[in-house]
């Protein structure tokens, strides 16, 4: 009986300090590497949550890969609402600080992206809460690169940078 008492007690020993290490690890991966999300609304079918379908896609959003703000044109982005700051939002960047870009109802019809700034608009245009309605949104913001669709299993695939042509800045300051 001594002897299972002894063996209890080392077995709650090294569950607690394995749980010790497991949670810290395990929530910095979470903050500082990548996590997942489920991806609601409409403001990006086509490419995500495509067609009229109830099953919402669940994407990996990759923290580590915008830790210097690097982003490009035509990425995937997950943000922290300008409007909302409970809330994180996902749009694709459209332009860069220094682009010109030509806007879809914003109160400018053509916006230069200032300096520590991009420009962020959902594939569903009609469908779309976006710089077109708060503007060009501070880096600052920036949560996550979404990389992957990780749900539902037959629309697994990597997320491409895709720029859609009409969506082409005027004028950019890397040329």
């Amino acid at each position: 009986m001594a002897q299972a008492q002894g063996f209890g007690r080392r077995y709650l020993k090294a569950f607690f300090k394995g749980f010790f290490v497991a949670v810290p690890v395990t929530v910095t991966f979470l903050d500082r590497v990548a996590c997942v999300a489920r991806v609601e609304g409409a403001s990006m079918q086509p490419s995500l949550n495509p067609g009229e379908r109830q099953i919402s896609d669940v994407v990996l959003l990759n923290h580590w890969s915008i830790r210097n703000y690097e982003v490009q044109r035509g990425d995937i982005v997950s943000l922290v609402s300008p409007k909302n700051p409970e809330q994180k939002i996902i749009k694709r960047v459209i332009a860069l600080e220094g682009d010109i870009v030509k806007t879809i109802g914003y109160k400018n019809k053509y916006v230069k992206v200032p300096h520590g700034h991009i420009w962020v608009e959902g594939d569903h245009h009609g469908h779309s809460f976006d710089s077109n309605a708060f503007g060009p949104v501070s880096l600052g913001l920036l949560h996550a690169r979404a990389t992957h669709i990780l749900w539902p299993p037959r629309r697994w695939q990597k997320l491409q940078p895709m720029l859609p042509p009409e969506r082409t800045p005027l004028h950019s300051d890397q040329e």
